[in-house]
């Protein structure tokens, strides 16, 4: 399950916890709810939170619209975090619970084909306009739409219809039963009818717009930077769920090149927290006197996050990568452990799944349920699957890479491939060219070592590092050759998996199937994920996932780090207790200014 709120767009067996026939202040998948109906805050929040203060963070490119749930054009940093709510929203202390916010009671339905949301008679837009059924009804609705970004139809598509129940309650129906369905739903944001009908949802202006959420647009440099005021009105300010968190009179997002750019302003204090996610800059590039001294703090922050997959991507709706053996040749030209000594400083873990880091990540060979969903399909599967755990390529030596090398040319004549004057070419003649799109000029260094070894096989392969919102167009439109992509996963995957790997996804411009699947062995077994019924079923449908995108070479696998890498200015207070399954920005939000 995706946790809905940046990039994210960020991020679950049993019965609820509660009676079917009996409305809740949360839900569950796993049976358990952490917190009783009159819980306070949560653990990883501190009632003694002052409010006050300013603060500033960064990011990168630019921004032109108002709407992040549109597919065209870039929104602004923290519309979803700061402006916008939801029906309920998860414990980062519990990885399959969420509790209610704009709905004060959900209660899902005997049979589990509906679920009914009772509005928090409390719950107002920015305005002082209450939230009614028909904007929790309109919502879902816009969001079903093709006015909405497509992945909100794929992610919402088991649920049916809303209805409105009477003034104050209103009724999701779902297709069919699906373990997770109730919590997706949940995960509702909630738009003001009134607002929407008079700026149309899909249009692309920098128009504020109106959420419930604790903060409110303030200014806008279009582009250049944005900054949100707490509203002093906010409806849910003691809330349980919003106790000890959002304390900031104001929160600015200033936007800057690249992130090379952004750390020499973080040095200069241009802003007061930064997430680090590349090797170098946390082990050469945050050092000196402001270090030493306290000013500034570097700090690990640990996390049971599911780390998912990160690869350079193959876009197999080129012709050249369309072949298996292809893709494993050009897997087997990386030497990340070389790469992990010269250029990470030992910093990471090689990813071994597209579930790393978690109990969901396939291991040894299939066996029990596992087997089962596989079985079916042996003979249209490589053997590897059945024979084979997933095991990365292993370089670090000369030797090592002569071999791979090796072993790649093999598979490369193989699939019809001959070196003739040093270039590697088809049949027809036609060179192996391709290009690797990037947003981030960091990974250069990362891809002229990759680029040296598919040279040496006769590959003619550049790298060109682009506009962040050049590069977000060009991947919507799938218009590129290879390019580096993070598939998150959630401690509880499910309906997200289609629009990451499925056939429909494929030719949907603006899904995250980038690289280009069309297979009814993979779209089997993500409905396995989707329709889950047990934990158990959902462990064996990830494991098998596992396994057949690992041995299709979809990509080649990069890296992980099991903890969250944050630079701050010294002027910040925190909770003793952190959360467990989150991001830097939320754990963020629970600080305040000293």
């Amino acid at each position: 399950m995706k946790k809905i709120l940046s990039f994210c767009f960020i991020l679950l067996a049993g019965l609820l916890c509660q009676s079917p026939a009996m409305a809740a202040h949360g839900i569950s998948i796993d049976g358990q709810l952490k917190y009783a109906a009159d819980f306070s805050h949560f653990d990883y929040a501190s009632p003694r939170a002052v409010k006050g203060g300013d603060l500033i963070l960064h990011d990168l490119g630019s921004f032109d619209k108002m709407n992040p749930y549109t597919l065209k054009g870039t929104a602004a940093a923290g519309l979803t975090d700061f402006v916008f709510e939801t029906l309920a929203v998860a414990s980062l202390d519990e990885p399959f619970a969420e509790y209610g916010l704009i709905a004060k009671n959900i209660e899902v339905a005997e049979d589990r084909l509906s679920i009914t949301y009772t509005i928090d008679e409390r719950a107002q837009f920015s305005d002082g306009s209450p939230i009614t059924p028909e904007d929790v009804k309109f919502s879902l609705e816009t969001l079903k739409s093709s006015v909405a970004h497509p992945f909100y139809q794929t992610y919402l598509q088991d649920i049916s219809a809303a209805e409105i129940v009477d003034s104050n309650r209103v009724k999701f129906r779902f297709k069919q039963t699906n373990r997770e369905i109730h919590m997706i739903a949940s995960q509702l944001p909630v738009f003001s009818k009134k607002f929407y009908e008079n700026h149309p949802f899909d249009e692309s202006s920098l128009t504020p717009p109106l959420g419930s959420g604790p903060y409110i647009v303030d200014t806008v440099n279009s582009g250049k930077s944005i900054s949100y005021r707490r509203n002093p009105h906010y409806w849910a300010k003691d809330h349980p769920c919003r106790k000890g968190i959002f304390n900031f009179d104001t929160i600015t997002f200033k936007y800057f090149k690249d992130q090379i750019v952004s750390v020499e302003a973080f040095k200069a204090h241009n802003f007061d927290f930064m997430y680090i996610n590349i090797a170098k800059q946390w082990a050469r590039d945050l050092t000196g006197p402001k270090f030493d001294d306290g000013r500034i703090k570097k700090e690990y922050l640990d996390h049971m996050n599911n780390a998912g997959m990160q690869g350079f991507v193959f876009n197999t709706r080129r012709s050249f990568f369309k072949d298996r053996c292809v893709r494993k040749a050009l897997g087997l030209a990386f030497d990340f452990e070389q790469t992990n000594k010269t250029l990470f400083f030992d910093q990471y873990t090689r990813s071994n799944s597209y579930f790393s880091n978690s109990e969901l990540a396939a291991t040894g060979l299939p066996q029990g349920l596992e087997l089962s969903y596989l079985e079916p399909f042996r003979d249209q599967l490589p053997p590897e699957v059945f024979t084979t755990p997933l095991t990365p390529v292993s370089g670090g030596s000369r030797r090592q890479v002569r071999n791979n090398l090796r072993q790649a040319r093999e598979l490369l004549q193989k699939a019809g491939w001959s070196i003739k004057d040093g270039v590697l070419r088809d049949k027809e003649g036609l060179p192996f060219q391709f290009e690797i799109l990037l947003v981030s000029p960091s990974f250069e260094r990362v891809m002229a070592s990759y680029v040296k070894n598919l040279k040496i096989l006769g590959i003619q392969a550049s790298y060109r590092t682009i506009d962040p919102a050049l590069y977000i167009r060009h991947l919507r439109n799938f218009d590129f050759d290879m390019t580096v992509k993070v598939f998150g996963q959630s401690q509880s995957p499910g309906n997200e998996q289609r629009d990451y790997w499925s056939s429909a996804a494929a030719e949907q411009s603006g899904s995250q199937n980038l690289i280009g699947i069309r297979d009814p062995i993979v779209d089997n077994l993500v409905n396995r994920i989707v329709y889950a019924a047990s934990q158990e079923e959902l462990t064996a449908a990830c494991r098998a996932l596992d396994r057949v995108l690992w041995y299709g070479y979809y990509v080649v696998p990069n890296w992980y780090v099991a903890r969250h890498r944050v630079v701050y200015w010294n002027i910040f207070e925190k909770p003793k207790i952190q959360p467990l399954y989150y991001s830097p920005m939320q754990a963020l939000m629970t600080w305040w200014v000293k």
